[in-house]
């Protein structure tokens, strides 16, 4: 007779398989309790440490994002501040300056009901350093008359790479007119 199975024949099958998982669900719940692994237990936030530790004061609120609306503003700044010192330097620029052949201009389409007249102006840096470029670009109809002047600045332009800006101008604004380059001047 075989004595390794004397439960199975007292209880039958079904039953000694039920109370094996019954017994091994049992011992895996006071396991898991023992090891604190339950999160439903009052005592887990107990367990629970800090790697590192908490700031001892809160941030200030300079360290918070940056809005869309500041962004923007500083964005502005920046452009006024190239803008001034372009114009600056060109004022001293005698005839078209020394980097017109730098440059490129594509005037984009128009329809009547637009505000502004806008140009792609590109740079190409052919230097082995940075550079600033002065640029005035000019909208001028049919005729060749001047409508209006717009003065681009292009700081820490890379070498060996094209950066672009839009020159816009509202006086143009709605009147066939082509964008040119009057003046530019790298240093």
């Amino acid at each position: 007779m075989n004595q390794s199975r004397p439960l199975r024949r007292t209880l039958g099958g079904r039953t000694a398989r039920r109370l094996t998982l019954a017994l091994l669900a049992a011992v895996t719940v006071a396991g898991t309790a023992a090891c604190g692994g339950s999160t439903t237990a009052p005592g887990t936030a107990r367990s629970t440490r800090t790697v590192s530790p908490g700031p001892s004061e809160s941030p200030s609120a300079s360290a918070s994002p940056r809005t869309h609306e500041s962004f923007a503003a500083s964005v502005s700044a920046e452009v006024e501040r190239n803008r001034q010192r372009a114009t600056k330097q060109l004022a001293g620029v005698h005839g078209q300056g020394n980097a017109v052949k730098d440059l490129s201009v594509t005037g984009l389409p128009v329809a009547k009901s637009e505000q502004f007249r806008s140009a792609l102006v590109r740079v190409t840096n052919p230097t082995d350093k940075p550079a600033f470029y002065a640029v005035r670009v000019e909208f001028v109809d049919a005729s060749g008359k001047v409508l209006d002047s717009v003065v681009l600045g292009f700081a820490d332009a890379p070498p060996g790479r094209t950066v672009s800006q839009h020159a816009n101008s509202r006086k143009a604004a709605g009147v066939k007119s082509f964008p040119r380059i009057a003046q530019a001047e790298r240093s």
